[in-house]
């Protein structure tokens, strides 16, 4: 399995269209769930290979595919990792050219969806599994995309040099003079889970928050993993958004990191799949989504510190549980319907 080198894609989409061992008619009602069946593996297995377009760390997707080809040996994976933002305009970018790469596709924005959705781009398919142990506002109700974890963007900082007393409790908080310099930030042109958090906070606190928070000299990075670990090393004492998993990670190997819910809410970043239509191996990846969605497979998510909502998955003990956390109001399709507009507004306030 390989990572991919990140490359900017200029155009996004018209529909493409394609065949598939299993064909999915057009349908708007909901399909019904799929059991894993020994056609299924067989014809997963004649095709040999899924690419898996993933926004996930590359670390954790790379575990999926490892398990996965443990599971179901003679289907190699092969992770094409990037940013949420380069996996959309990639997969765009495909579709125009009519030559499709991707077979399952995994964003942390679920704007992705909602435009793919509207092209006609995504297959509806929803695995038993799925469809018996998760919430059923967890499935979108035409089975083109379903979440398979979640997890939080938050404030943080290094514990050696800033005290819990002194440490920020709002976002707000990090307009104080004292955090000038110190400051760790992900960028919303990269990152889909930085551009979800960036919409919802400049919704509830206005662009004159980041306006203001311009001012403190933030150190701008692309993706959402970057701050946790530019204040896990004491390059920054404060990140101002970024996500909580990794710190979690971080503090169990002992490194002085804490992560800070914000009193004004916390945007959650809510992943999702789905699988492309004319995906070359779209058996294959009907078979690995059918693995994501396992307990083995959400294992994984739990064991990175992800946030599951299988009912069959126990959390990590110690951590407070989804329903203690103050969340920001998601709107995926006011992201989807501002994200060019947000990433320009944005970049001209950071000058970035």
């Amino acid at each position: 399995m390989r990572g991919f080198s990140r490359r900017e894609m200029l155009k996004t989409s018209a529909a493409a269209a394609g065949a598939l061992l299993f064909a999915e008619p057009l349908r708007a009602a909901a399909p019904t769930a799929e059991p894993i069946t020994d056609a299924l593996i067989a014809a997963a297995r004649k095709e040999g290979k899924v690419a898996f377009y993933s926004a996930l760390e590359l670390n954790i997707s790379e575990k999926l595919g490892r398990a996965f080809e443990a599971q179901y040996p003679g289907i190699a994976v092969r992770v094409e990792r990037s940013g949420a933002e380069r996996i959309f305009q990639r997969i765009n970018m495909e579709t125009d050219s009519h030559v499709p790469g991707c077979d399952l596709v995994c964003s942390t924005d679920p704007a992705h969806f909602i435009f793919w959705k509207r092209k006609d781009l995504i297959a509806p398919f929803v695995p038993e599994e799925a469809a018996k142990y998760l919430p059923a506002d967890k499935i979108n109700p035409d089975g083109t995309s379903i979440t398979v974890c979640a997890w939080f963007s938050v404030i943080g900082y290094n514990t050696k040099l800033v005290k819990p007393e002194e440490a920020p409790k709002s976002y707000t908080d990090l307009l104080d003079p004292k955090w000038k310099g110190k400051i760790a930030k992900g960028h919303p042109s990269y990152s889909g889970a930085i551009l979800t958090a960036t919409y919802e906070i400049s919704r509830d606190l206005g662009w004159d928050y980041f306006e203001k928070l311009a001012q403190q000299k933030v150190l701008q990075l692309q993706s959402a993993a970057e701050p946790p670990r530019k204040i896990s090393e004491g390059e920054r004492a404060v990140q101002a958004d970024g996500n909580d998993y990794s710190l979690e990670l971080y503090k169990a190997q002992g490194r002085p990191v804490e992560a800070v819910y914000a009193t004004e809410g916390t945007p959650q970043i809510v992943v999702e799949t789905g699988i492309p239509r004319g995906a070359p191996n779209a058996n294959a990846a009907r078979l690995f989504q059918h693995f994501l969605y396992s307990v083995a497979g959400q294992q994984i998510f739990i064991d990175f510190a992800h946030r599951s909502f299988h009912s069959q998955v126990k959390d990590r003990p110690g951590r407070p549980p989804l329903s203690a956390i103050k969340t920001m109001r998601a709107d995926p399709a006011a992201v989807e319907a501002q994200s060019e507009e947000i990433k320009a507004h944005y970049a001209k306030i950071f000058g970035v």
